[in-house]
């Protein structure tokens, strides 16, 4: 009788977990990459590094009809990314970002296709000029996406208030239009009140793809609220897919500082990327003058990557 109670439990056991799993979707997805990084950039360091990072998520519907998803990144001990959203198919997503994500501006900073690296991607020595001025902010966050119809989707983000840092909260929001085949169009406003310095930020850009020919460009304007440190960035790519696995581009970007101390930032970069299996080779190089706006600071660097995914 024993054991017919002990059979019953185990059979009803795996009959919960078994119900449980199929109530959700889990997944778990790896990266390992090497990287080199060189150049005429003054940085006679070890240019070799490694990285890696497993993913673990899952999602479901609840009996209301919402859809939950969540996720957790692990990059070597640490988490390095975790959120959680809640979606609708009539309401949109509401995604509460713990760590690794970022606002609409800073994560739309330049849409300009690339084969690896944006143009000012490439480990250039100095201190670089961002070409986006959005919040920095990557933990705490909340974004909202909603297709309002074919074609129409917005995106926002909040930021909320930093009383520790007396820092106000900040907000942004953009749209994304696809409406023409082929041609994706991207427009961006709203603030970073990260400083006592606030920002007033936007940000726009155009791309357009031709069979395995790919064209964007993309102009950002950042405004602060007092001195001299507003900047306009402007961004250029084209990309060419060679093949299915293989692709290459040209970037380039400039930034024009409103302080008359400082010289435009600009640089230009080649890339390539090319896929085989769940390898991944690519590689970035190129040049950029008047880092950071000084006429004294230019040179060249390189950047090679081999990344396996599981």
């Amino acid at each position: 009788m024993n054991n017919l109670k002990k059979l019953g439990l185990t059979a009803l056991g795996t009959a919960m977990v078994a119900s449980s799993a199929s109530a959700a979707d889990y997944s778990i997805s790896a990266t390992s990459q090497i990287t080199l990084l060189g150049g005429d950039n003054g940085d006679d360091g070890n240019g070799w590094s490694m990285s890696d990072s497993v993913t673990f998520s899952a999602s479901g519907e609840m009996d209301n009809g919402m859809s939950v998803s969540t996720s957790f990144e692990l990059d070597g001990t640490a988490i390095d990314a975790n959120s959680i959203a809640v979606s609708t198919d009539d309401m949109g997503t509401l995604t509460f970002v713990g760590g690794g994500s970022s606002t609409t501006i800073n994560t739309w900073d330049d849409l300009t296709p690339n084969a690896n690296e944006e143009s000012w991607g490439a480990p250039f020595n100095g201190t670089k000029a961002a070409v986006a001025g959005g919040s920095g902010i990557t933990h705490n966050l909340f974004i909202y996406d909603y297709t309002v119809m074919d074609g129409v989707a917005i995106k926002a983000a909040y930021v909320p208030s930093d009383l520790t840092n007396a820092v106000d909260s900040s907000v942004d929001y953009g749209v994304h239009v696809t409406m023409i085949d082929n041609l994706d169009i991207y427009a961006a406003m709203g603030e970073n009140n990260d400083t006592s310095n606030g920002a007033d930020v936007s940000a726009f850009a155009v791309k357009y793809t031709m069979g395995a020919i790919s064209l964007g460009y993309q102009a950002n304007e950042t405004d602060y609220g007092t001195g001299t440190s507003d900047k306009d960035a402007t961004m250029v790519g084209i990309s060419y897919a060679v093949s299915d696995d293989l692709s290459v581009s040209f970037n380039t970007s400039t930034i024009d500082f409103e302080s008359t101390t400082l010289d435009d930032q600009e640089a230009q970069s080649v890339s390539f990327s090319h896929t085989s299996g769940g390898m991944t080779l690519s590689g970035t190089y190129g040049t950029m003058d008047n880092v950071g706006g000084s006429s004294s600071v230019d040179n060249n660097a390189y950047e090679l990557n081999v990344k396996f995914a599981f």
